[in-house]
């Protein structure tokens, strides 16, 4: 028998932080010197300090990738080499 685990929600939480402006610079700096968004660095760093304390849940998706999301279904396909 499986366990029932309730399903992952689709949609991202969006939640509300309140930063000290100093906190807010430092943090965007390092983010940028990472090619992250602020928001992504703090995702990142959050993520790092669950796994760190045992907390992460196994079952956790993968963050997402930097950059912009590829392109799917659009544009010339590449021309195979011979």
């Amino acid at each position: 028998m499986t366990e029932d685990r309730p399903r992952r929600p689709q949609q991202r939480k969006q939640v509300l932080l309140r930063l000290d402006p100093l906190v807010h610079d430092a943090l965007s700096r390092w983010a940028n010197d990472e090619l992250r968004s602020a928001n992504a660095q703090i995702e990142f760093l959050l993520r790092k300090a669950l796994a760190d304390a045992g907390r992460l849940p196994r079952d956790v998706g993968a963050i997402r990738k930097r950059g912009r999301p590829a392109k799917t279904g659009q544009g010339p396909e590449p021309e195979a080499e011979d």
